[in-house]
């Protein structure tokens, strides 16, 4: 990685056709993520609602200096109102994997996640053949909790997941 600071911002319009081509764009979406073809337009209308900071999901452009590399995301959850935690996930363009900008991202949006929420719990999944994002969320402090069997469908077939939670007291690397 750079000297640059990867660093998070409000998504800015200016954003939106960056982030429209990576979630429809099967190369870019990564092994892991591509799910098929989705309204490209729908992050927009929501942005133009709420600038994608609604009351139930965050989504934060990530960026290493003036460059744009992708974004995270943080989607309430909770049956409740009294056992709210978040779950999070992250998008990176094919250009910034494998340097460290993604876990830098996501420990941003924990701790961001820690200081401006009383939340006590943030999770994290992924597919079980997902090493890089296994090693990303346990050099944040993500304790491995539990397999999820079937719990996602991709590519013509069911997958098992990977359960990762982190609390506000976790010690953290």
């Amino acid at each position: 990685m750079s000297d640059e600071a990867v660093s998070l911002r409000p998504v800015a319009e200016a954003d939106l056709p960056a982030i429209g081509r990576l979630i429809n764009d099967p190369e870019a979406m990564g092994e892991f993520q591509w799910y098929g073809w989705r309204d490209p337009e729908r992050l927009r209308r929501r942005w133009e609602e709420h600038g994608l900071l609604g009351d139930d999901q965050w989504m934060f452009a990530v960026v290493l200096g003036d460059g744009f590399c992708g974004f995270v995301a943080a989607d309430r959850m909770g049956l409740l109102p009294t056992m709210p935690y978040w779950n999070i996930g992250i998008q990176l363009v094919p250009q910034a994997r494998g340097r460290g900008i993604g876990t830098q991202a996501q420990r941003l949006l924990v701790d961001y996640l820690f200081a401006n929420t009383p939340v006590m719990r943030v999770e994290a999944d992924t597919e079980v053949g997902n090493i890089a994002e296994q090693r990303a969320l346990e050099k944040i402090g993500f304790t491995r909790e539990g397999l999820h069997r079937a719990v996602t469908f991709r590519a013509g077939e069911w997958r098992d997941g990977l359960m990762y939670g982190l609390l506000r007291t976790d010690p953290r690397p």
